[in-house]
């Protein structure tokens, strides 16, 4: 039988994932919804910080796109960056490829603290992985699975075509694992995950 990837794991399961990421360096927190996965990330943002916010179904869930774009309290790079995409698009990378906080999901985390993200331009990639001085991630419960062939399974099989829906209505275009990375170990300290105990996003 296909593995449910849209059902949260296990309390057991969740402490495991937090160890195992924590014996990989990265920092762990988990909540036990959206509004608490809200405030766990805004208080780690001072006001007017220079804020990335990657494309995720997640942050709009919770509130965080609208907030950190839209509010007022915070630079937001989109806002800058976006506009510049037809005019000078080189420009407009460099202002998204390195801000002060990077605010996203991923697409699969392992029980032993491995991390993946699928991307189909890579947009995110460069802010996540050396780009952005701080990275926070926050992730549903259901992302998590037993290891690596699992994770790809998760991506390939069900966040994919979720995904591929969602682009054709709001691109008019599908979407496609152009990218992918397997995030192992995190050595400068930049990176917190914040787990929610629901499953939010896909």
């Amino acid at each position: 039988m296909a593995k449910d990837y849209a059902k949260p794991v296990s309390q057991d399961e969740l402490i495991t994932a937090k160890a195992g990421l924590e014996a990989h360096g990265f920092k762990v927190q988990i909540v036990d919804h959206l509004p608490a996965a809200k405030a766990a990330v805004l208080e780690q943002i001072p006001k007017g910080a220079d804020v990335y916010t990657g494309t995720s179904i997640t942050l709009d869930e919770a509130g965080l796109t609208k907030e950190l774009n839209e509010s007022g309290n915070y630079d937001s790079a989109r806002k800058r960056f976006m506009p510049m995409m037809q005019d000078d698009p080189l420009k407009a990378r460099q202002i998204g490829s390195a801000s002060e906080y990077a605010i996203g999901s991923v697409h699969a985390v392992t029980q032993d603290g491995q991390v993946l993200i699928a991307s189909s331009t890579g947009s995110q990639l460069s802010n996540y992985i050396y780009g952005a001085d701080h990275v926070i991630w926050v992730v549903g419960a259901q992302k998590i699975v037993k290891d690596l062939a699992e994770a790809f399974d998760r991506i390939e099989t069900h966040a994919l075509p979720l995904e591929d829906a969602r682009a054709h209505i709001v691109y008019g275009v599908g979407s496609a694992i152009n990218r992918l990375v397997i995030y192992r170990n995190e050595t400068r300290e930049r990176v917190t995950i914040i787990l929610v105990k629901q499953a939010v996003g896909y």
